[in-house]
């Protein structure tokens, strides 16, 4: 498959902020295949599905971190909105949901994970 992301390229995005594996959220929106706006405009609405544990906005000076650290995250320099950081539960929030939807199951993984 074309699209299909290898599992290098995907532990190449993991980085390890405040003690934990996160994926920041550009990164994740260009797997998922969708703009980082949407991702987070989502994140945003189904706030209850991701708790802190699942995200967290980075501080400036984190973000500068990883500006520094990271040449595939230059371009988050000139955003003036802190980027979101998404552990490994939230970064497969979307995934679930998309699929339960597709199925017509109400998701309940927040407990069950």
């Amino acid at each position: 498959m074309k699209n299909k992301k290898t599992t290098t390229h995907i532990e190449s995005l993991i980085l390890r902020i405040r003690g934990q594996r996160v994926i920041i959220d550009t990164d994740l929106a260009n797997l998922y295949g969708v703009s980082t706006m949407r991702l987070n405009e989502q994140v945003k609405r189904n706030r209850v599905r991701f708790p802190q544990d699942f995200t967290f906005q980075l501080t400036p000076e984190e973000k500068s971190e990883v500006i520094a650290n990271c040449d595939n995250l230059k371009k988050l320099k000139f955003s003036p909105v802190p980027p979101n950081a998404f552990t490994e539960y939230g970064a497969i929030m979307p995934t679930f949901h998309k699929i339960f939807k597709e199925v017509g199951i109400v998701p309940i993984s927040n407990m069950v994970l």
